[in-house]
């Protein structure tokens, strides 16, 4: 399975995208993984290896479940800001950055920004629909960038998560664009009730496989925002359909199938929880995961290594996360984390002022969390993998 994988990324990619692959974001990603965790011995409150930037928060969809303020009015970091970021990451020896939105394409500069640090590698996850033939082959030209295609559905499915027309079309049509100009192409979903059965299925990974995309990525829908749709949440059948489907068809399929839900014995884990990445907000806040806005620190107020390292709040909620549960407390303690956030007096920083009163009406979900119902990894690569590289910090004692 290994050998196909790898032909398959020699056939779509080229060698120029492929070194850059391994080298900015394999090679040097490891390496990073490897300096969080000596600090995380050393240190009480370690420097992450991995940063998420949601670079702006204006969008060109609705999506159902969205925690970004995309109706206010727009707000994005600034060049200096970011190019702040990434400075001090690179003094800290972290070279892998996740460019979020909103919709990051509609930041002004951001492309120009991510080809101004061949050093470093970027995942970009954008909904596709303003990927064109020029903005991918300027993708190509860069070498530092992997797209991230977010499908939320087929069709009818993909309108109403997206609150848009004609969605997926449009996303294929960006997706298409990145294949054909031969980057190193993902897709994303947030599964959810309305699209499990279109998209955790063996045909969805094969069109995607025919597409010529080489890795797909599972996260499991968390009912947030000014139209949360909890009705769209998972229940434990559902997680353990999905976490069931990851596992086998990663043994079956040479696409690189992502987690990061699950260690290598498949408990519940947290990357928040153990520190090894944590948010920043298109206004600067530093916060515990996306879909959490909620903060104390900003980048504006105070540089990069004195937010995340500071002795406060993050450890705090790190700790309280850890504590409640192996999984997400927001799915799972929706009550005991607006206690936590109400006692630690946490700034509200969804850009809406309602973040409170939206958590305070969250019902419990059922999370990926199901102990005594663990399903390993089968395949020795994921297993290895996960057990080396990137899972089981110590977070959960």
């Amino acid at each position: 399975m290994l050998l196909k994988l790898a032909l398959r990324f020699l056939k779509i990619t080229d060698l120029k995208l492929l070194f850059k692959f391994c080298y900015t974001f394999g090679y040097k990603s490891i390496k990073a993984v490897r300096h969080f965790e000596r600090r995380r011995l050393k240190e009480r409150h370690p420097f992450p290896a991995f940063i998420v930037i949601s670079v702006t928060n204006r969008c060109n969809l609705r999506c159902q479940g969205c925690w970004m303020s995309v109706g206010k009015p727009g707000i994005e970091l600034d060049q200096e800001q970011i190019e702040g970021i990434i400075a001090e990451c690179k003094r800290n020896g972290s070279y892998f950055f996740g460019i979020l939105g909103g919709e990051p394409l509609m930041h002004s500069s951001i492309l120009d920004i991510i080809g101004r640090h061949p050093e470093c590698y970027f995942q970009l996850f954008t909904n596709g629909t303003l990927v064109s033939d020029e903005i991918a082959a300027r993708l190509r030209r860069m070498g530092n960038v992997t797209p991230l295609v977010s499908i939320e559905g087929l069709g009818d499915v993909s309108d109403e998560r997206r609150g848009g027309k004609d969605v997926y079309q449009r996303s294929l049509a960006g997706l298409k664009a990145c294949v054909r100009n031969h980057l190193i192409t993902g897709v994303a979903t947030s599964v959810c009730r309305s699209n499990i059965n279109e998209l955790v299925s063996d045909s969805f990974v094969k069109d995607l496989m025919d597409m010529g995309v080489l890795y797909l990525w599972y996260y499991i829908y968390r009912p947030v925002g000014e139209n949360p749709c909890s009705e769209l949440a998972l229940d434990e059948e559902d997680i353990l359909r999905l976490r069931r489907f990851i596992v086998e068809t990663r043994v079956a399929v040479p696409m690189i199938i992502v987690d990061a839900y699950w260690d290598a014995d498949g408990r519940a884990l947290c990357p928040g929880a153990m520190g090894i990445s944590h948010h920043i907000g298109p206004a600067g806040d530093l916060e515990f995961c996306p879909p959490l806005q909620f903060s104390k620190n900003n980048i504006c107020r105070q540089s990069l290594n004195e937010t995340l390292t500071d002795a406060g709040f993050m450890p705090a909620f790190r700790r309280f996360a850890s504590s409640e549960t192996r999984g997400c407390v927001l799915l799972e303690k929706p009550a005991e984390l607006l206690d936590f956030l109400c006692s630690e007096n946490a700034r509200d920083s969804s850009l809406r002022d309602t973040a409170y009163d939206e958590l305070a009406e969250t019902t419990p979900s059922c999370g990926h969390h199901i102990p005594g119902k663990e399903i390993p990894e089968r395949h020795w690569a994921y297993r290895i993998a996960k057990k080396y590289f990137f899972f089981g910090f110590g977070a959960y004692g």
